[in-house]
Order: structure tokens, then C-alpha cells, then sequence
């Protein structure tokens, strides 16, 4: 409506700021409301709108699904990644691409794995070597600690050479080991790799490389996450063993010293070579103060 008197104008103005004041008051709650639900909807629901349960990540076989409505994965996976993960610069090979096999990054810059089956042929030998490597980190320098008080206890002679260092095929020394021993040693891993061959050629439907059903003390449950975790764990602490138990042989090959006495500060406690530091400085700088004396 027109109005042409200037205070008539003036009073509508007021009159229409006081019901838009009223208005908008009474519509900011739902308004609030509505845009908080929204924002909170649009944060935990898919893109396409639809809902989804834990079921529809896995399949019938337990493996992950990839779709457009599964969360992102836990850990780092090389599936559906033509390029390696390892070496950004070379191509994944299309095995490794469809392959959910844990610490799976890539790497095979000779092509060795040509399918599923000689994969999974390598990742089992992989998993042999690893545990016998983390066996191995923790054998070699607890023998070489230990076999001499061990040897004196029972009255036998130690297997250790001068350095110290324990038998290997560069150190020398093999010959000593007593064959029912190496027997022994022989039988019981070629039980174990028997065992294994028989339980991958059953085809189990959860049978994984090196899966032996070893858990005495059940830390594989049922949750798909811990399992993961724990494979993952496995194979690395086994790759970083293997590249620990090669540098003990490179070491102690090329210092003729137990890896034990040539890093004391990794195996003996730290009170014992920060102690043995100190009195090799005040050992040097005596040394160098009579050096000095005597040429003057």
C-alpha cells in the first residue's frame, strides 16, 4: 500500500522492522536446528546419500569390498595402484595391483610374481626367512653374550672363536657344532615346511602365507582390523630383521669382531658403555698429556 504521509511512513516502517524481527526470531531455532542436522548428515552420510553396514565393506570371503561406500582404509595398500609404492618411478605389476596381501607396496622390479599362485609361493618363502631372521637378530648376539658362562656351567667347551664371534659359514667355526644338533635343527624345520605345504594344499578358506595356526595365546581374534595389524607387524619387523641379521655378517666379517663388542651401546647396558666411553677419553687425553711431557 502507497502512503504519501511522511509520518504514516515512518510508523509502517516500524511496524514492518518490529514483524520481521519477530519473524526471523521465531525461525532462527528451526532454522539452527535444520542447518545443524544437515551439516551433520552430510558428515557421516555417503555422497550417494545411502546407507550402508559393516556387512557391505567385506565380502562373502572376508575381503574388503572397494566401493564408493567404504571408508578409507587403515593401513597403506598397493590395490588398484598402477604405479609402485616403493619405486614411484616403476610400474606395479598387475598381480600386486589386485593383491590385498599385507605390506603389499609394489616392490617386484624383476617381475618374479607372474600370478596369484607364485606370489603367494614367495610371500610364503618371504614369511619363512622373516621369522627365521627375527629368531635369528636375537639368537646371534644373545649367543654371543652368553655361550661362554653357559659352556663353563655345563662343562663344555664354547663354540665362540677368539673374537668371540659365533660360527657362521664366513666366521669359520661350523665344524664344531656337534651334527645330532644340525640333525635336529634339519628335522624339526623340515616338519614345520611339511606341515605348512599340507595345510596351503587343503585350501582352507582362511589360509594365508604362513598361516600355521601357531597362537598360543590368542592375539589373532576375530576383529578383521587386529588381524591386519598384526600381519602387517609381522612381515616388517621380518624384512627389518633379515636386513639386521645380513649386517651382523657383513660386520663381523670385515672387523673380525662379535657384533656384540663392536656396537656394545645396542647390546650391554648403557651405564656399562657410557662408563667404558668416559674412561677411553680420560684413558686418551693421559696417553696424549705423556706424549706431550716425553717430547719435551
Amino acid at each position: 500500500r502507497k502512503c504519501n504521509d511522511d509520518n504514516s511512513r515512518f510508523t509502517m516502517t516500524k511496524y514492518d522492522i518490529a514483524l520481521s524481527a519477530v519473524a526471523l526470531a521465531a525461525s532462527l531455532p528451526a532454522t539452527m536446528g535444520l542447518s545443524a542436522s544437515s551439516r551433520i548428515q552430510r558428515q557421516h552420510e555417503p555422497l550417494s546419500m545411502t546407507a550402508f553396514s559393516e556387512e557391505d565393506m567385506y565380502d562373502e570371503q572376508g575381503y574388503e569390498v572397494e566401493n564408493d561406500y567404504s571408508p578409507p582404509r587403515k593401513y597403506p595398500s598397493q590395490m588398484g595402484k598402477k604405479m609402485s609404492e616403493s619405486l614411484p618411478f616403476l610400474r606395479c605389476p598387475p598381480v600386486l595391483q589386485e593383491s590385498d596381501l599385507a605390506g603389499n607396496v609394489g616392490f617386484d622390479p624383476l617381475g618374479l610374481a607372474k600370478n596369484k599362485e607364485a606370489l603367494w609361493n614367495y610371500r610364503e618363502a618371504e614369511v619363512k626367512h622373516a621369522r627365521l631372521a627375527m629368531l635369528a637378530a636375537i639368537g646371534w648376539p644373545m649367543s654371543e653374550l652368553l655361550d661362554r658362562d653357559i659352556a663353563t656351567y655345563f662343562q663344555a667347551p664354547s663354540m665362540l672363536d677368539d673374537g668371540d664371534r659365533v660360527p657362521t659359514v664366513l666366521n669359520g667355526g661350523m665344524n664344531n657344532i656337534s651334527p645330532a644338533f644340525w640333525g635336529f635343527c634339519l628335522g624339526l624345520c623340515a616338519a614345520i615346511d611339511m606341515y605348512g605345504v599340507a595345510k596351503a594344499r587343503r585350501g582352507e578358506p582362511d589360509y594365508f602365507p604362513g598361516n600355521l595356526g601357531f597362537d598360543p595365546f590368542n592375539f589373532y581374534t576375530d576383529d578383521k582390523v587386529v588381524q591386519d595389524r598384526l600381519k602387517l607387524a609381522e612381515i616388517k619387523h621380518g624384512r627389518t630383521a633379515m636386513i639386521g641379521v645380513l649386517g651382523y655378517v657383513i660386520e663381523e666379517y670385515t672387523t673380525k669382531m662379535a657384533v656384540v663388542d663392536d656396537t656394545p651401546i645396542l647390546f650391554q647396558p648403557l651405564t656399562e658403555t657410557a662408563e667404558d666411553a668416559v674412561l677411553g677419553v680420560l684413558g686418551a687425553e693421559e696417553a696424549l698429556e705423556t706424549a706431550v711431557m716425553g717430547s719435551l
